[in-house]
């Protein structure tokens, strides 16, 4: 088949390591791809707005957007000890306080459609807390706190590695929170494509999608420059351990624990806001 689609992933090294291949065309697409790279909270945005015709979203946002698109089986982050993190500064954690202790108080998160933000509203509702969220870029949370201008913040991606470098204490880890909770992988994100294109196309690019992983599994090298460029200010460690945490067995192919934990996730009331239906309709068939 030979169509052009317009793809939209992160510049965050999971993705860019997992999407290199397809991207610079050492898998090929038939047709072409024009590529986006954006935050996880504005690739979210576009899905809702249909912009793109494929595009990783956060694993909460995918209810809201499943009458056009179905997640694709492979390019997905999930995984255990993988989660977002709460933190605050060395006075307003005493040595790990009690999420009660912000109750009242201003939470930046990184934007209202991502799990983080899910995880952390669920988190609140079981504690029986009420806080006002600030939502931003993601490496906006974590000078935010640092300043004084939130109590907490949410942190994902890199900022699991790194929020003790800017001072920062964790108040609670939200990914280790959720893994109590069900006993599932903690889906953050997936790769939706719209359904309009058909079950070929779909079929195709999940393929592509897992040949693209292996080849940079293979030749992580060959994938390094690529993945380099597009986080410029992010210290080489912090970029292995980030692809090395994110970059799962079910970024190949989410399995059956892969469909419960989303299915989970999105069952969950301030979630879907009802049934979903069965978790493996969220995904392509094989």
């Amino acid at each position: 088949m030979s169509v052009s689609l317009r793809i939209g992933f992160s510049p965050c090294p999971n993705d860019t390591f997992i999407f290199h291949a397809l991207a610079t065309g050492v898998v090929s697409w038939p047709g072409g791809l024009d590529v986006v790279m954006a935050d996880v909270e504005e690739l979210n945005a576009m899905a809702a707005a249909g912009a793109l015709d494929v595009v990783k979203v956060s694993a909460a946002a995918a209810a809201g957007i499943m009458n056009e698109y179905v997640l694709l089986r492979a390019g997905g982050a999930m995984g255990y000890g993988v989660g977002p993190v709460l933190v605050g500064q060395g006075a307003n954690t005493e040595g790990g306080a009690d999420l009660r202790a912000l109750d009242g108080g201003t939470v930046a998160i990184p934007g209202r459609r991502t799990t983080a933000a899910l995880l952390f509203a669920l988190c609140c509702r079981e504690a029986g807390i009420t806080v006002s969220l600030e939502p931003m870029i993601f490496d906006q949370v974590m000078p935010a706190v640092a300043a004084g201008r939130v109590d907490a913040g949410v942190v994902i991606h890199e900022g699991r590695f790194t929020y003790a470098s800017q001072g920062l204490e964790r108040i609670m880890d939200l990914g280790a929170w959720w893994e109590a909770h069900t006993g599932l992988p903690i889906p953050l994100g997936a790769i939706a494509m719209r359904r309009s294109l058909g079950d070929a196309a779909l079929r195709a690019m999940n393929r592509a999608i897992r040949e693209s992983l292996l080849a940079a599994r293979a030749n992580p090298d060959g994938a390094w420059e690529y993945v380099r460029k597009h986080t410029q200010e992010m210290d080489e460690d912090v970029i292995r351990q980030h692809i090395e945490t994110f970059v799962t067995d079910y970024s190949l192919d989410v399995g059956e624990a892969g469909e419960q934990a989303l299915g989970r996730l999105l069952g969950e009331p301030l979630g879907a806001g009802g049934a979903v239906g069965k978790a493996r309709d969220l995904f392509i068939s094989l």
